[in-house]
């Protein structure tokens, strides 16, 4: 009896051993594949090796890939980050990159500047000025361009957060009802559209949305107008609460 109930155990501890190393952590990758200078191996002021730490503190194997994206590779992870590229995706990539959200995949495109994003973000319905926005009401330091967002839509990535930080955005907007203006500027935002480095008649002062999220399919995607905001140098309580639900929320099946 004895001998049978204790083959019965280890029979139970088996599986029980093998339906935990079942369940793998889950996997965000890092794109450095597209002229990034910016990267989670590296711990300088303008690097991301702190969101990545957050990444890993929240239970995700964190990885970086520097080939092109495609589905085989997209096929074993679960939230993609596009940071900071400074060259575009070719069609191939892209179409990989939209399978991969319509499968269920979540997707994160920060800006530095929006020319090699553009042939991602129209098919997601996300549309990118080009011109940097300016904001009069929260500036940072004097400096027009480094301001606080602080009008925010109810939404998982503002839960607990009063403000966030931008050092550089460019003005989003959806082209679609189903994408969400989760931030925006104040109505004192403005585009430079003469660029003469001063706000005048020429150019257009009103709210400019500076986070749009989305869904495709079965997954969700988020656009940051800034690609700073995640840095080292950056990485404040606010812009950290900040990752913390951007993490949270592109991983929620």
């Amino acid at each position: 009896m004895y001998k049978n109930f204790s083959l019965a155990l280890v029979g139970v501890m088996t599986i029980l051993t093998l339906a935990t190393s079942a369940v793998a952590a889950p996997v965000v990758l890092f794109d450095e594949s597209h002229a990034q200078q910016f990267l989670i191996g590296k711990d300088g002021p303008l690097d991301l090796s702190a969101l990545a730490a957050a990444y890993r503190e929240h239970g995700f194997q964190v990885k970086s890939f520097a080939g092109p994206l495609d589905g085989a590779e997209l096929s074993s992870v679960d939230v993609l980050i596009l940071s900071g590229p400074f060259r575009p995706l070719n069609q191939d990539e892209v179409q990989a990159v939209l399978d991969f959200v319509n499968k269920g995949g979540g997707l994160a495109v920060m800006l530095h500047i929006p020319q090699p994003t553009l042939n991602l973000l129209r098919p997601l319905d996300v549309d990118v000025a080009t011109g940097t926005l300016h904001e009069e009401a929260a500036a940072i330091d004097g400096n027009l361009l480094y301001f606080k967002v602080s009008k925010l839509a109810v939404h998982p990535l503002t839960a607990g957060l009063e403000s966030f930080s931008l050092y550089g955005s460019w003005p989003l907007r959806g082209a679609a009802e189903h994408v969400t203006t989760v931030a925006e500027t104040s109505q004192h935002g403005w585009v430079d559209l003469d660029h003469d480095n001063q706000f005048s008649k020429a150019d257009a002062m009103q709210p400019f949305g500076v986070v749009v999220a989305g869904q495709l399919g079965h997954g969700r995607y988020v656009v940051f107008g800034d690609d700073a905001l995640f840095q080292n140098r950056f990485f404040d309580e606010s812009n950290r609460q900040l990752a913390i639900n951007l993490i949270k929320w592109l991983a929620y099946k």
